[in-house]
This record gives C-alpha cells, sequence and structure tokens, in this order.
C-alpha cells in the first residue's frame, strides 16, 4: 500500500516537481532574442559548451530503460545482460571522427535532422523521407520505455490502482508535465535538467556499490548467489558466463548496438547542438565515464540476486515484472528517504531521454514530412510551432503505447527499434564519408535490409507470444545445425549494404543518373565562425525538390 512508502513518495514528489519547476524556468536560460526558431527551439541555438552537452548527451543515452531494464536483464538471464557495457565502449572511438563531420555539414548548411543531411548530400527526397519515417518509428517505442522505468518505480511505491486510468494516471500527469515544459522551453529543458539527474544517478549508484555488498556479504557473496541461481535455471544460457549458444548473439548485438547508437535521431540532436567541433571532440573522449558508472548499474542485477529480491507481479495474471528489481532491491536495503532519492533518480532519469527524443522526433516531421511534402515555404516560426506541436502528439503517442499495450510489449519493441534505425547506417553514416553509394542503391538497401528484419524478429518467439519475441535469431531457421543465435539487426544491416553496393555498381555500369551532391569536401570540416551557406544557395530540405530516385 502506498501508506507504507510515504516518506518515498514525498521525496519522490518533490524532486520531480523541482526538475519540473528547472523546466519552466530553462525557457529564460541563454534565451534568444526569437525562440520561435529550430535552431532555438529544437537546438538550443547552436551554442552548448562541453559540460553542458556532456550532460545532455550523458543524459540522453543513459536512460531510465538503462538503469532498470539493464540490471533487470542481468537478474534474469546473467551475464547476456552485460552486452550494454562493451557497446557503449566501442562506440565512442567509431562516432569520434563520424560526429565531428556530421556536425561541421550541418553548420554549415543549416541541416537540423540527418535527414536534412541525406536530402542534401544525395539529392534525393525519397532517401531523406525513408531515413525521416525510420528515426520517426524507431524512436516511438523507446520513449515508451521511458514510461517503463517510472512505472516500475511506482509500482514499487504503491502508487497504482485497480482500473487501467488509475494504475496509469500518475505517468499521464508527469507526461503531461513534461510536454507542458518541453513545448515551451524546447532543447534548453533537458540540457538543464540533465546536471540535476545525473548528479542523483552518479550519488545513488555510487552509494549502492559500496553499500550493498558490504551488507551482503561482499562480492564473493553476491557472485556465488547469483551463480547458484542459474546453476538451476532450466535455461542453459543462463548463467554468470556465457556459453557456446549465446556467445554469437553477444557480440553481434554489443556491436550492432554500438552502430545503432548514435543513428538514434536524439542522439544526434545532442551533437547537433554543441557549439564547435571541440566539444564533440572532447565529450567522446569523457562520456566513457558513463559506460563504468552503466557496469556498476548492472551488477545491481546480481546483488539483486543475492538479495533475495522477488520482482512484482506483471500486467499478465503469474507473470512477474523484471522491470521492478532494482527499485524493489532498493526498497528494501536502503532508508526510505534514500529509496526516494534513487526513484527520483530513476524518475528524471526518465524524463531527460523522453524530452530529447520527442523533440528529435518533431523536428524530422517538421523538416522533412512537412516542409518537405506540405509547406515548402514555411517559415523559421511556422517550423517552429508545428515542431512544438508534434513533439505533443509524439508524447501523446508514447503514453498510448504504455496504457494499451502489455509493457513488455513496448521492451520488445525496443529491440525492434535498434533492427529498425541500423538501416540508415549506409545513408547517413557511412554518407558522412563517400557519395559512392548510388542513390537508388541505398533505398534498395534499405527496402531489402528492412524486408529481411522485420521477416527475422516475426520469426523469434518468445514463452509469451509466437512472434515479435526478441531480436535474438536461431540460426536453425537459415538451415545451420546449431543452436546459437544472432541478432536480427546485424544481419539486415549487412544485407543491406551488400545489395546496396552491388546495385551501385549495377547502376553506374548503366549510367543511371545520380541527382549529384550539394556538399563540398569543404563542408566536413567546417568550424565554428565559418561562414554559412546562405539560403539562395542551400540545397537540401530547403531547395527545390530533384527528380525522386
Amino acid at each position: 500500500m502506498w501508506e507504507d512508502h510515504l516518506t518515498e513518495i514525498i521525496i519522490f514528489t518533490a524532486l520531480f516537481l523541482l526538475v519540473s519547476g528547472i523546466g519552466f524556468v530553462a525557457a529564460r536560460w541563454r534565451a534568444p532574442k526569437d525562440m520561435a526558431h529550430l535552431d532555438e527551439w529544437g537546438l538550443g541555438g547552436r551554442n552548448f559548451g562541453g559540460w553542458i552537452t556532456w550532460f545532455l548527451v550523458g543524459g540522453d543515452l543513459y536512460t531510465a530503460y538503462t538503469f532498470v531494464a539493464v540490471p533487470a536483464l542481468v537478474f534474469g538471464a546473467g551475464a547476456m545482460g552485460f552486452f550494454a557495457v562493451p557497446y557503449t565502449i566501442v562506440i565512442y572511438p567509431l562516432v569520434f571522427l563520424v560526429l565531428c563531420r556530421l556536425w561541421s555539414v550541418s553548420h554549415r548548411h543549416g541541416f537540423v535532422t540527418p535527414a536534412d543531411f541525406v536530402r542534401s548530400r544525395f539529392n534525393s527526397p525519397a532517401l531523406a523521407l525513408l531515413v525521416a519515417i525510420t528515426g520517426i518509428v524507431a524512436t516511438m517505442p523507446y520513449i515508451a520505455l521511458q514510461l517503463v522505468g517510472i512505472e516500475a518505480v511506482l509500482k514499487t511505491m504503491g502508487v497504482t490502482g485497480d482500473s487501467a486510468l488509475a494504475r496509469h494516471l500518475p505517468i499521464i500527469i508527469a507526461f503531461a508535465i513534461l510536454a507542458a515544459y518541453t513545448y515551451q522551453s524546447g532543447l534548453r529543458a533537458p540540457a538543464l535538467i540533465a546536471f540535476v539527474k545525473d548528479t542523483l544517478i552518479y550519488i545513488v549508484i555510487l552509494v549502492a556499490v559500496i553499500w550493498l555488498p558490504y551488507k551482503l556479504g561482499g562480492w564473493g557473496s553476491i557472485f556465488d548467489a547469483a551463480d547458484a541461481k542459474f546453476q538451476a535455471s532450466p535455461n542453459p544460457n543462463d548463467g554468470i558466463l556465457l556459453n557456446a549458444n549465446n556467445q554469437l548473439q553477444y557480440v553481434t548485438l554489443a556491436f550492432g548496438s554500438a552502430l545503432a547508437l548514435f543513428l538514434y535521431p536524439h542522439s544526434l540532436t545532442g551533437v547537433l547542438a554543441s557549439r564547435n567541433r571541440d566539444v564533440i571532440k572532447r565529450n567522446m573522449s569523457a562520456l566513457p565515464a558513463y559506460s563504468l558508472l552503466l557496469g556498476l548499474i548492472a551488477l545491481l542485477g546480481f546483488m539483486a540476486i543475492s538479495a533475495g529480491v522477488k520482482p512484482l507481479p506483471g500486467a499478465t495474471e503469474g507473470s512477474v515484472d523484471n522491470n521492478t528489481v532494482v527499485p524493489v532491491l532498493f526498497d528494501q536495503q536502503f532508508p526510505d528517504w534514500f529509496a526516494g532519492v534513487a526513484y527520483a533518480a530513476i524518475g528524471i532519469g526518465a524524463l531527460v531521454p523522453a524530452a530529447i527524443m520527442s523533440i528529435a522526433a518533431a523536428n524530422l516531421f517538421t523538416r522533412n514530412i512537412y516542409k518537405e511534402y506540405l509547406k515548402r515555404d514555411a517559415s523559421p516560426a511556422q517550423e517552429a510551432n508545428v515542431s512544438k506541436i508534434t513533439s505533443l502528439v509524439v508524447k501523446v503517442g508514447a503514453v498510448a503505447c504504455i496504457v494499451f499495450l502489455d509493457p513488455q510489449f513496448s521492451i520488445d519493441l525496443q529491440l525492434i527499434g535498434g533492427v529498425i534505425i541500423l538501416q540508415t547506417l549506409p545513408a547517413v553514416a557511412l554518407g558522412l564519408y563517400t557519395r559512392w553509394f548510388h542513390r537508388g542503391a541505398l533505398i534498395a538497401g534499405w527496402v531489402f535490409g528492412m524486408g529481411l528484419g522485420m521477416w527475422m524478429l516475426y520469426q523469434v518467439s518468445s514463452p509469451t507470444r509466437k512472434h515479435f519475441g526478441g531480436s535474438a535469431f536461431p540460426l536453425e531457421k537459415f538451415g545451420f545445425d546449431t543452436k546459437m543465435t544472432i541478432y536480427v539487426g546485424f544481419v539486415a544491416v549487412l544485407v543491406n549494404l551488400a545489395v546496396a553496393a552491388l546495385l551501385t555498381l549495377a547502376l553506374r555500369a548503366a549510367k543511371v543518373h545520380d541527382g549529384g551532391d550539394s556538399t563540398t569536401p569543404d563542408d566536413y570540416f567546417a568550424d565554428e565562425g565559418d561562414p554559412r551557406v546562405t539560403p539562395g544557395e542551400r540545397r537540401g530540405a530547403d531547395a527545390a525538390p530533384e527528380p525522386v530516385a
């Protein structure tokens, strides 16, 4: 009952209201003369320095889902849950130079979204539209998953009801407040709140990894308890170590997730808001500190096993909600006041990425659908207004996902989201380095990769669902005599690349028109203070449409 968690509820509510107030005040923080411009509302004036960008990007990538679901996966499956640690380490060297090039060309041409870049690089509104739709579709379940983190905390505090409305009313109220201050303050709101969020997270996790091992008898006792649990598990893939059947899945999931991470529109939004190239370089060097924190967070799953934590009941009869493992662990092992601080850290950890994700999705719709196809002469003020309204619609859609779908299903959707967003890698990531790919071949590669990915996901089953039950595809379905699985997104993007490369060779041999390139080599090295392309010279999202590839 909620009466037993009154102290936790008071502290959670107080901190939640504090950051909400910060969100509304953020509109006056570094306020420009005119907020009615997408550069100001959606990118914070493209003027964030090192510290702000570090907290913003870190707060964007390490979400409430990370703090809840990663240890929950470690609690349920063991070593497989640690895939999130290496992929967040691998990604930063990979994108160190790539993101600098994206920032430069976006600074020079005024791009707001990755689809803007694709539109100009390949002069193909059709390819840009595919990239925009892909980004929006992949982002929606990710926003919904932030609600899963908040819901796990509310459930642990007993703030639930018997009816669907009563059960979800606190989440609806929380996201209504989020929608209000995001509408008013734009990207400045999550940028300012990220300072509070990350400070709370660091405090909570560092206290937990010092106090809990001491209380539970040391790390040896914790790992022994986890090993004993997995030894008794009927699933041969569970364990504190990987085995022959899941090593390939682990490697491809980690690498595929690394490739996907900075293809998500919300990840790129924080980067494009940076002041200059040096800010990005410093951040890519410093952000691995979050990976250290993530490794400690993952170990909470083993601590929960040692502490004898029992997850709360799930949405369906007889099921359990593993997402409640960390909140229940804090509830059982810490004083009420500290548990309240931990719950607030998780809740606020949901608000920052949810705000950035909704802004990124809204920018994609505004620049690459509304302006490209509905109102080509839209003024900057009209763009900003449409983006604000779209961000509200996106949040409503995310709430609807939680209210009308089983939360476990939306978690699987996030895994599907990674498969989806990976199909933009050839056009966005490789497009930053080469214009060799033919725009028609990139569209065909996207179609084949997406089609194969969806077919493979359809074949994946789980104990509760016959289709779309995860992203681990059994290789035996390809005819191999093995029990190994592989990450669907990894296979799909390889097929995407193969089709794009082969068809590019064929189209170039046939001398099929390729549309040219509206960027120049110098654009990819532009820095703060360099002259920007004027609207009359700019093509891409602001230009007259080229023939559709």
